[in-house]
């Protein structure tokens, strides 16, 4: 089971209706040979401005689809660390995930998002890392 499944199915579980949020690249089309990068962001942050980082959160799901990726969502703090954020979105590939990179920092809302986190300092400090998935 991928981690796109598992949030899924919590939301399904919580209560909350799937969204469009939800959407994912098929399965199919990986298990075919297509390869997608995940991109897995973890985020030290004020614990106490998780309101801010929630809204900045907000900010960039839709961005990050309308710039070509899909997003798997931002994991706040719950129990355990109060500063660290996790995010996870999806691009057909490396490649694809640059051209975002290059087009976030000409699109005005990025730039809005990106003046959000400077001005509130929600964000203390961020870790890129890339992963594929391995469905078998």
């Amino acid at each position: 089971m991928t981690v796109e499944v598992n949030l899924a199915i919590s939301a399904v579980e919580d209560g909350a209706r799937p969204s469009a949020r939800f959407s994912y690249f098929p399965l199919q089309a990986v298990h075919k040979g297509v390869q997608v990068i995940t991109c897995y962001l973890k985020y030290v942050i004020d614990p106490y401005k998780v309101a801010e980082f929630e809204r900045y959160s907000k900010m960039w799901i839709p961005l990050v689809r309308k710039l070509g990726g899909q997003h798997h969502g931002y994991f706040l703090p719950s129990e355990g660390a109060n500063n660290i954020a996790i995010a996870l979105f999806t691009f057909p590939s490396l490649a694809k995930y640059e051209e975002y990179r290059k087009a976030s920092f000409k699109d005005a809302e990025c730039q809005a998002a990106f003046r959000y986190a400077e001005e509130t300092r929600c964000v203390v400090s961020c870790e890129r890392s890339f992963m594929r998935p391995v469905f078998e």
